[in-house]
């Protein structure tokens, strides 16, 4: 199933940021012209990962369709509250980790000290991307609601967009424990892309 893009009720440039865009009205403007490359280049391509398949296929699609060259393709995943005696976990947990590079998140020992596992198949996709549309690969943990703690990584970092795999919760389930995505797309303050996941996992 195609992902669907959601609106926002945003300003022009915030709805548009993760879509090519054009140059100023103005396009006499040498200054114009830098200026809008210049933007163009520091977009900060959000995806929430949780190394699941569903998140995998948000990473894929993000890929494929959203970077390009110059941009920053930021994963950013939520692990559970908890009482961290060790490591970073107990250094970054109120803030969420510094943004990690791909060379870093890549290496099992580092990751150990943040408990957080990236799976095979997600490096081998972020590291494609990185080598062949020349982006720049991050990693941002947090700690706490998945939900909230989104909302917080599109502020704070901040972004210009942000890609969520939908796991196809159940009426039942979606009920009682409610939906990130949908949280996310009706509190978001930057455009949000469901990719919907053919499995209900």
């Amino acid at each position: 199933m195609s992902p669907s893009p959601v609106k926002s009720h945003l300003p022009f440039y915030c709805r548009t940021a993760c879509e090519p865009s054009e140059s100023s009205s103005d396009r006499s403007s040498i200054h114009s012209d830098i200026s809008d490359r210049e933007m163009a280049e520091e977009r900060r391509v959000g995806v929430a990962v949780d190394f699941s398949p569903c998140s995998r296929k948000a990473v894929q699609w993000a890929a494929d369709n959203v970077v390009r060259k110059g941009d920053h393709l930021i994963l950013v995943t939520i692990l559970p509250e908890g009482n961290y005696e060790e490591g970073e976990m107990q250094l970054w947990e109120a803030t969420g980790s510094p943004l990690i590079p791909l060379v870093e998140f890549s290496d099992p020992h580092i990751m150990k000290k943040y408990g957080v596992k990236p799976d095979p198949e997600t490096l081998d996709i972020v590291s494609c991307a990185a080598a062949q549309k020349e982006i720049v690969v991050l990693l941002k943990i947090y700690w706490g609601d998945a939900r909230e703690k989104l909302c917080e990584a599109i502020d704070k970092i901040p972004l210009s967009c942000i890609i969520i795999g939908n796991r196809g919760l159940g009426k039942i389930k979606r009920a009682i424990l409610g939906s990130v995505s949908n949280y996310v797309v009706n509190n978001s303050s930057c455009p949000v892309t469901v990719v919907k996941s053919a499995q209900h996992e």
